[in-house]
């Protein structure tokens, strides 16, 4: 079993002397929500982020008895590297090989400890946060037709139009403008308002309409 600290640029912290234990911690994120008269609720918010932690040290000799390789680190160097770790804010990718520990965390922080008996010797522990990346979503601005685009530049708002839409009659077989205004505008005397208004079309005598002709109709 080897354990890795692996940093954006590739370089491999390799720790010389196995952990005794590795604590995994997981929690399920609980939010609390007060709600008038009834007291508070409690309501599941989603997995938090795993937080891992270990201890271990830095010997600055090596001892064959507990050493995983010959060519180890100098302690303060390596102790160096990880707080470089922690200032670069990036993720890493921690490995504990020989179990399914692979894993991208920021190096949240860590504790070292130097003993008299030991000289030259770093002990330390540390603790690394698996790492999540944020997903945003940005809302697209829907694009202006040209012609609002235009007005824009120049300094012009365009207003909605605000002109109510005329209603019209199809003119049917049989109709007078006296029996559409009494059937439509509940007067047959009101024929000669829809006269004036569709002249143009009917002509000079208002008793003649064609069947299929559509009629402005007076508000």
């Amino acid at each position: 079993m080897e354990f890795h600290l692996i940093d954006s640029a590739g370089k491999n912290l390799y720790f010389p002397v196995n952990p005794e234990e590795v604590t995994i911690r997981r929690e399920k994120g609980i939010e609390t929500v007060s709600i008038l008269s009834y007291g508070e609720f409690d309501f599941p918010s989603g997995e938090k982020v795993k937080e891992i932690a270990f201890s271990s040290f830095f010997p600055s000799v090596y001892d064959s008895g507990y050493c995983n390789y010959e060519n180890i680190p100098e302690p303060h160097t390596a102790m160096n590297r990880i707080n470089k770790m922690i200032q670069d804010k990036k993720p890493v990718r921690f490995i504990i090989t020989g179990t399914p520990v692979n894993v991208l965390v920021l190096v949240s922080g860590h504790t070292t400890t130097l003993k008299g008996g030991e000289p030259g010797d770093i002990y330390f522990d540390l603790t690394l946060r698996t790492w999540r990346e944020a997903k945003v979503h940005t809302k697209v601005a829907a694009k202006k037709p040209a012609a609002k685009k235009a007005a824009a530049k120049n300094g012009k708002t365009s207003r909605p139009d605000t002109k109510p839409t005329p209603k019209t009659y199809v003119v049917k077989k049989g109709d007078t403008l006296s029996k559409i205004a009494k059937r439509e505008l509940g007067s047959s005397s009101k024929w000669r308002s829809i006269y004036n208004l569709n002249k143009k079309a009917i002509g000079n005598d208002p008793n003649i309409i064609k069947s299929g002709m559509k009629l402005v109709m007076p508000k």
